[in-house]
């Protein structure tokens, strides 16, 4: 059965530093392998989707993913954030202080798509909507603790 809305965040970090667009995505990669959602190459795949399109969606949100042919590295469809009160310069020039870093496209062993990896659409659909409230958008962006980044990802279901 697949939950409702968007999915929980694997992991979240809050208060982090990047040099730059690079290493934040670095990190994000990184809590990706760590949490055993994807295989290391992933990592550089994330980079090659913001070479060819930037994840900055606006008011100081980034989702950085993997490019369609970087699925077969995901073991599992997943969600992390990571929060960077200073704000990071990202490709496109804009300020992101924070990062939603998407998994998305396994496969269960007969094939079949993995249930969680249509979530990630959800996930989007609710950072969108968010992200169109000016105060909830400020409030992702400095939030205190884990429990109100998932508060506001999930909040756009009461709202429906």
């Amino acid at each position: 059965m697949v939950e409702a809305g968007p999915p929980r965040p694997l992991a979240v970090r809050l208060g982090r530093a990047a040099a730059g667009f690079a290493d934040a995505i670095d990190q994000c990669g990184r809590l990706l392998v760590e949490t055993g959602a994807v295989e290391e190459p992933y990592i550089a795949a994330m980079h090659e989707r913001e070479r060819s399109l930037t994840t900055h969606l606006g008011e100081g949100v980034a989702i950085p993913h993997g490019t369609t042919e970087s699925r077969r590295f995901v073991r599992r469809s997943a969600l992390v954030v990571v929060q960077f009160p200073d704000g990071v310069r990202w490709s496109d020039g804009g300020a992101v202080s924070l990062c939603v870093a998407i998994a998305a496209g396994a496969r269960r062993a007969d094939g079949s798509p993995d249930a969680a990896g249509a979530q990630h659409l959800g996930v989007l659909s609710a950072l969108a909507t968010v992200l169109m409230d000016p105060a909830r958008a400020r409030e992702l962006r400095e939030a205190p603790d884990e429990a109100t980044v998932d508060r506001l990802l999930r909040s756009v279901e009461e709202d429906r």
